[in-house]
């Protein structure tokens, strides 16, 4: 977790920020951490990042169009060098709160970036980055907002048991993340909002308007005139994700669970999730195919260091965390490290 010093911090960057954007990872714990800094100060836009692997420089416009006073960036374990030459240029403070591992690369950060990141603290740890803003904010009433991006990352919180006690009828009791994310009215909740961020851009900030005054979870579940289109977007999200489920189960008896696909739905984070979640012994790789470049979604025991063993002298890019990480390959180079992975394991 983070340190007394460095929640202080961070609460008084907050209160100074008057118009900041919040540049978040396009998932759960992206856009919770978003709406957990926002609901705390109430103000500030929030933009998802869907360049991988790096927040670039393309993003910068967002901080000219909203005139913002303050950058944050949640959830991102790279950023371009361009970006940062873009914010230098116009002098404005940031605050970035990461929790992945960046093997070193930290020496890279810029002076001028208020860094967060308990992976490099005294007492080590990398909790999702929805803990790290519950921590800072510690809303009593956006409990269930930490618990879905907290279970969406595979995290169960301390704070779980209190959400159980307050929803009783939302949760599950266990001590497995992916048990409230695959059988729990509040892991729907997450679902819909990964659904969500999959829209178009105009769907997009209405989704992030409607969750900013929501007063609890159940205004989420309970279709109405203000969140229907969320809920039209997780039934046709849904429907496609079940039949690439059963397709990709079909694999289930291989050496490691593989899945190839391809189609306008990159969706190979959660179908990683959950077939890593059905079968925890065996390591999973899902694949998504876009354009010349490859996708990758890989979940397992210790599989950052098969994954980035397989990469090596690849043009590829890839990181994560010791059980969950993503990669991006060449085409012509995916045969090649499909089977370095299969040796390696």
């Amino acid at each position: 977790m983070l340190t007394l010093k460095q929640v202080k911090e961070i609460r008084e960057h907050l209160e100074k920020a008057q118009r900041p954007v919040f540049f978040f990872d396009n998932d759960q714990d992206g856009l919770c951490s978003f709406l957990l800094l926002q609901r705390f100060i109430g103000r500030g836009k929030g933009v998802a990042i869907k360049s991988y692997p790096a927040l670039d420089a393309n993003y910068f416009r967002k901080v000219q169009e909203l005139n913002a006073d303050y950058v944050f960036i949640l959830d991102k374990p790279v950023v371009s060098e361009e970006f940062w030459k873009e914010i230098e240029q116009v002098n404005l403070p940031v605050v970035w709160i990461d929790h992945h591992d960046l093997n070193g690369s930290e020496l890279d950060i810029p002076e001028f970036v208020n860094y967060y990141n308990p992976v490099f603290n005294k007492v080590k740890s990398s909790e999702p980055v929805t803990a790290l803003c519950y921590q800072v904010t510690n809303k009593k009433e956006d409990l269930w907002l930490a618990v879905v991006g907290c279970c969406a990352d595979n995290y169960l919180p301390d704070f779980y048991k209190e959400f159980l006690k307050k929803y009783p009828d939302l949760g599950v009791d266990t001590k497995i993340a992916f048990e409230v994310v695959y059988n729990s009215r509040i892991g729907d909740v997450g679902k819909m909002l990964s659904a969500g961020l999959k829209d178009t851009m105009t769907n997009v900030v209405n989704m992030f308007n409607f969750l900013i005054k929501v007063k609890s979870p159940y205004e989420v579940l309970e279709e109405s005139s203000k969140n229907r289109r969320l809920h039209e977007r997780y039934n046709f999200i849904n429907k496609k994700y079940q039949l690439l489920l059963e397709r990709a189960l079909e694999n289930r008896k291989d050496k490691f669970l593989f899945f190839k696909y391809s189609g306008d739905l990159s969706i190979s984070g959660e179908l990683s999730n959950e077939l890593y979640y059905m079968f925890p012994k065996k390591m999973t790789v899902v694949a998504y195919v876009k354009g010349a470049k490859i996708n990758i979604s890989a979940r397992g025991k210790n599989v950052k260091k098969i994954i980035l063993k397989a990469l090596e002298g690849l043009e590829a890019t890839g990181g994560g965390h010791d059980n969950a990480v993503g990669a991006q390959v060449r085409e012509e180079d995916f045969e090649i490290f499909r089977e370095r992975v299969g040796a390696l394991i």
